[in-house]
């Protein structure tokens, strides 16, 4: 560098970093659209949008080409956009009761994985067993243009459903009838499961039981009722030996229940509950008064949320699947879209149940005194 000031080689040099960091950050500030993806494929932008639709007409080796371009520009096609094109949204709605119950983010995982696979998105809500809240949902689901909507809520105000309906949107509902050709009904077979566990009961010596259910007002609650009480009598238990107790399938509910049957003097030697929310309540309180479960309580929940094989002892209870619930919800609601049957052909689904025993029943006390 002889003859050339050091002073101008620091000012070239810092220019031409700036001018590299310029051309880089610019480089990678370049929004990344359908032209950018057409661009880099050679192709036109019409090709991008009928390879990222799924059009047919467009040849495999275009499509590889655009499908590569995108891949390499990590870019990700406007699904408001595809659905505009295609006419379709690829979204499904997914009502649940609520989400503090773990039974219910179990079924959402479920659905997700199940969709996603199948190239759907999903739009969840949550109705708290709230009507009104229950008619924001659906509207939020009808501006979204859902394509079909799992409700999962085991109880719900059929005017609301009905909205639905109307408007010809494919509609899984749980132990629910809606007389619709576009609507699927999930039966789920309480009879199998409960029937299991109240003999159960019975073969370990049982001679008196009680049923904690949910509240009257949801129907998923009354069938379990009446499962237990078509079981009751055949394991031969009379009324007075199988009582039935109201609660409202919460912990707290499970506890409030447990402590007006021990202020009643009328705890029997095992207790079921209408789901494992429940039956965590009785555990716990049946704890705090010092009862040892299965030695002088056992207990029975319903639902095998995933909680259940981690309570002290692990929990015996009736299992309804949810990844059976959200594939059946999911592949129903699909098949009214791509699979039509006639109007008259019913569209039913028997979700199966049993009981899993683990280590909350074992034979009643009074049997242990006599051996």
């Amino acid at each position: 560098m002889t003859g050339f000031p050091r002073k101008h080689f620091l000012e070239i040099s810092i220019i031409s970093y700036y001018a590299v960091v310029k051309r880089k950050t610019k480089t990678a500030l370049v929004k990344l659209d359908i032209r950018a993806v057409a661009e880099r494929a050679r192709v036109s932008i019409a090709t991008v949008s009928r390879t990222v639709n799924g059009i047919p007409s467009v040849g495999p080796d275009l499509a590889k080409r655009v499908w590569k371009a995108i891949e390499e520009l990590d870019y990700y096609p406007n699904t408001q956009a595809r659905g505009l094109v295609s006419g379709r949204s690829r979204l499904l709605g997914l009502v649940i009761s609520e989400i503090t119950n773990p039974f219910f983010p179990e079924l959402i995982q479920g659905f997700e994985e199940i969709a996603v696979e199948n190239g759907y998105e999903i739009l969840i809500g949550s109705t708290n067993y709230d009507p009104k809240r229950m008619n924001l949902v659906i509207r939020r689901m009808l501006e979204r243009k859902v394509e079909g909507v799992a409700v999962m809520t085991f109880g719900i105000e059929e005017p609301l459903l009905q909205q639905l309906a109307e408007r010809r949107i494919p509609l899984t509902l749980i132990d629910f009838d809606l007389p619709s050709p576009l609507v699927s009904t999930l039966r789920v077979d309480y009879g199998a499961g409960i029937g299991q566990a109240v003999h159960h009961l019975a073969a370990l010596g049982h001679r008196q039981i009680t049923f904690i259910s949910g509240s009257a007002t949801l129907h998923s609650a009354r069938a379990r009722v009446d499962a237990f009480k078509i079981a009751a009598k055949e394991a031969r238990f009379s009324p007075k030996d199988a009582r039935i107790v109201e609660a409202n399938h919460t912990i707290e509910g499970g506890m409030l229940a447990f402590e007006r049957l021990q202020a009643r003097g009328e705890l029997a030697t095992a207790i079921m509950c209408s789901n494992d929310m429940t039956a965590i309540g009785v555990l716990r309180s049946a704890f705090s008064i010092g009862l040892r479960v299965p030695r002088d309580l056992s207990i029975i929940g319903f639902d095998d949320i995933r909680f259940a094989q981690f309570t002290t002892p692990p929990l015996t209870t009736v299992q309804m699947s949810r990844v059976d619930l959200a594939r059946t919800a999911f592949f129903a609601l699909r098949d009214h879209g791509e699979i039509p049957l006639k109007a008259t052909t019913p569209r039913e689904y028997t979700i199966p149940t049993k009981l899993v025993v683990r280590q909350s029943t074992d034979v009643p006390r009074d049997s242990l005194k006599r051996n």
